[in-house]
């Protein structure tokens, strides 16, 4: 689980921001959105953000698809780009360097992870892990004349000299520790579980532009419990679909595609005169059923999935990947969640999640700011939101509502919201 990310020089990010999954002493909702890690440590399962367009909710979002996506980068050469993207509205920020720190727990165990990065090189890399209150170094890379150089705590990590000198050769300067240690058979306990939990335990980001009902659809056809999760949740939420069928169907491949396939050098020769012979491939073909009452009584109707509704469509996607994340108790961030969704289906779904006891996570970014009434006896605790706002140097600025005082007294979160309380909103002028 992550317990907090801090960011600088990303994106809109200029200075350092915090996101921090650490609940504090409120015992709301404790039983299934709060989970203690260790001892005295207790990490939410849920936060949501709030901010006008374009102030940064996106990024920081992204900022850890970012991280995420740069440890497990497989860079042919070193002259690939790292992916970052610093802050752009300053003469200095460009040429400095990007700055994550992660701190996140797999079991029990607490690790820390450090990367300092521009778009071409690695400065610093750093992971570390907790017995105590101190932490432990497994691993520190440093950018030294002109190339990098890894050292580990011998009283942590026992490793022959042979492998750390192919771990350094492997390790190219746009690449990260855990991509070289993955081209190199060798096995660091601590570091490897790390690295399973980095590469595995976040899911890539939602976005109201992703295509998850294609992969909803197509899991469904062959993994009943996914099935079984997404009818039951499209039955409660009143979708008008009683049955999914699937169908084999083979579907032709166009000429030009064939050409291009067949012009490949390491075809077997079976396979391709098979595609000579038959350019088509087999898929599978789902179909809603449609429930109707008429004149003449029920009636089931059968529906291609092009004739199901963008908000049908956006809800069975958002539904496959909470359940991928509650299956496997990962962590998923989904952009602008109330995008094509009616307001009392994102407050289903988010109920859904926030009753499902597990380690996973699920970060948010909304505008529907009537959630903000669910806050502290409803469904959501206090310590779950935050806050976006754009700076006039064009930095964003983020932080949590428990930094105000006095919520108790205020009757309606979402009107002081709107009034201005807790800023990030747009400031329009009339």
């Amino acid at each position: 689980m992550i317990q907090e990310l801090k960011i600088k020089n990303f994106k809109s990010f200029k200075e350092e921001v915090t996101l921090s999954f650490e609940a504090a002493k409120d015992t709301t909702f404790e039983d299934y959105q709060v989970v203690e890690v260790a001892p005295g440590v207790r990490l939410l399962r849920f936060a949501m953000v709030y901010g006008a367009n374009a102030s940064g909710k996106s990024n920081l979002l992204e900022a850890i698809e970012a991280l995420h996506d740069f440890i497990t980068y497989e860079p042919k050469n070193d002259g690939e780009p790292t992916g970052t993207i610093p802050f752009k509205l300053d003469t200095e920020t460009p040429s400095m360097p990007s700055e994550f720190i992660l701190k996140f727990y797999v079991g029990k165990t607490k690790y820390s992870y450090e990367l300092k990065f521009t778009q071409k090189l690695v400065l610093f890399e750093k992971l570390c892990y907790y017995r105590t209150t101190q932490p432990i170094m497994l691993f520190e890379r440093t950018f030294k004349d002109g190339q990098s150089v890894i050292s580990f705590n011998p009283s942590a990590v026992k490793i022959s000299a042979a492998a750390k000198e192919q771990l350094s050769l492997r390790c190219l300067p746009n690449m990260s520790f855990f991509s070289a240690k993955g081209k190199v058979n060798l096995a660091i306990e601590k570091i490897d579980a790390a690295k399973e939990w980095l590469k595995d335990g976040i899911f890539p980001m939602v976005s109201p532009n992703t295509e998850m009902f294609t992969y909803a659809s197509s899991e469904m056809s062959t993994n009943d419990e996914l099935k079984s999760y997404l009818m039951d949740f499209i039955h409660k939420a009143d979708f008008n679909i009683t049955d999914v069928r699937s169908n084999n169907v083979t579907r032709p491949i166009p000429k030009p595609i064939v050409d291009i396939l067949l012009t490949a050098e390491d075809m077997p020769n079976d396979v391709r005169e098979k595609l000579k012979a038959e350019p088509s491939l087999p898929s599978i073909q789902l179909e809603f059923q449609h429930t109707v009452r008429n004149e003449r009584g029920i009636e089931n109707y059968f529906l291609p999935t092009d004739s199901q509704s963008e908000g049908t469509r956006r809800a069975f996607g958002i539904e496959a990947a909470i359940y991928e994340a509650l299956k496997d108790q990962s962590f998923l961030a989904i952009d602008e969640i109330e995008s094509s969704l009616h307001p009392e289906i994102v407050e289903f779904v988010l109920h859904r999640f926030l009753r499902a006891k597990g380690r996973s996570q699920l970060l948010i970014t909304t505008h529907y700011d009537p959630l903000l009434n669910t806050v502290g006896d409803d469904l959501i605790r206090k310590d779950s939101v935050w806050f976006t706002e754009k700076k006039e140097s064009g930095a964003t600025d983020l932080y949590s509502l428990i930094e105000y005082k006095g919520l108790n007294r205020i009757a309606s979160l979402q009107k002081a919201y709107r009034n201005g309380v807790f800023g990030a909103l747009p400031i329009i002028q009339g």
